[in-house]
């Protein structure tokens, strides 16, 4: 039996570096091709997407957990980003209410070590909030993970000589680079395929599977799920910092619910614990999202006059999701059906 579980492990750690390989490939290959600034933008979305989408998918497909709360992470490390790589004139100019503190002011550092530290302050937040919120379940552990991230928005908004408040930050060194936002995605999926395909990674759908059995089995759930959530909250905080270098601007009404939703919508329709769908939908999604923008502006064709209408492309985009999970959970009973059907036969017989 083990030798069997370790050659499937092996046959899976094969598929995986396969797919590494191609994704690499990829960055090349875009990194060559001459884009246009817009293109480019929704290549790079497209990568921090795969970054956050992971993350989501290592705390509610792998562990099994319910969490709603990432936005607020995002936040935690888009903020720590921009008042790291800020000049100390941008802040002077920016802090126009109330100054920033001097030791503040005075603090540039290169967006890689500023990066880290985001994600090292989302992580020790996430794990100081796991502590008491993975005691809860299913939707008592989204309420409380939402309202955490609210609360970290609240203080956002009210700590002006951190954040500036409402105003947010602007003049944030941007950084338009494949390398970056690329690079960063395909570490990401190099740690998640090192996590998944290691004992830890076994323990986690484990507790996904049957909490009460994987403790049985000497498995400490409570543990493995603090160390899902913490490491999520890190690379949801290197998430944010990446999206603070490529907007180069953050304010607390970029960071709702809405983020939160299209990184679920990712997981889900990439498959709950499937890292390659998650990357695929990620980039898909994003793609569709950005150039399914000419459907809010005027449009004649043909029969179809219209003067601009928006949000039309949320509601096409929403409509063919609706069309694609129906048709994949059609699906799945189908393939399910015979399997129960030999199952209720065998009972029978016996």
């Amino acid at each position: 039996m083990s030798f069997k579980l370790l050659k499937t492990n092996k046959q899976q750690v094969g598929k995986h570096l396969i797919g590494i390989a191609i994704f690499a490939l990829l960055l090349i290959v875009v990194n060559f091709i001459p884009f246009d600034d817009y293109y480019r933008k929704i290549m790079n979305l497209s990568f921090i997407y795969v970054t956050l989408g992971l993350s989501l998918n290592l705390i509610n497909g792998y562990t099994g957990l319910f969490s709603l709360g990432h936005y607020g992470f995002m936040a935690i490390g888009a903020y720590v980003v921009a008042v790291l790589t800020m000049s100390s004139e941008s802040k002077e100019a920016i802090f126009m209410i109330v100054p920033c503190y001097d030791w503040l002011k005075n603090i540039q550092m290169h967006y890689l070590p500023a990066l880290l530290l985001a994600g090292l302050v989302s992580a020790l937040l996430g794990f100081l909030i796991s502590l008491p919120v993975l005691r809860l379940n299913d939707d008592y552990l989204a309420i409380a993970s939402m309202g955490f991230a609210e609360i970290i928005l609240v203080l956002i908004r009210t700590q002006f000589r951190i954040t500036n408040g409402a105003l947010g930050l602007k003049g944030i060194p941007r950084i338009d680079s494949f390398w970056l936002y690329g690079g960063m995605a395909l570490l990401m999926i190099i740690f998640m395929v090192l996590l998944t395909t290691s004992r830890r990674g076994a323990a986690l759908e484990a507790i996904r599977e049957d909490e009460i059995a994987a403790s049985a089995v000497g498995i400490n759930a409570f543990s493995h799920k603090v160390v899902s959530f913490t490491i999520g909250s890190f690379w949801a905080g290197v998430g944010g910092g990446l999206m603070a270098t490529l907007i180069g601007t953050v304010n607390p009404m970029q960071f709702t619910f809405q983020l939160t939703f299209n990184i679920l919508l990712i997981v889900v329709l990439g498959g709950m614990g499937h890292i390659w769908g998650t990357v695929v939908s990620a980039i898909l999604v994003t793609s569709a999202m950005e150039i399914m923008r000419f459907l809010d502006e005027p449009m004649h064709f043909l029969f179809i006059h219209s003067d601009g209408l928006p949000g039309l492309r949320m509601v096409v985009l929403s409509a063919l999701l609706m069309i694609y999970v129906i048709i994949r959970a059609t699906n799945k009973k189908r393939k399910n059906k015979p399997a129960l059907s030999k199952k209720k036969m065998e009972a029978d017989h016996a």
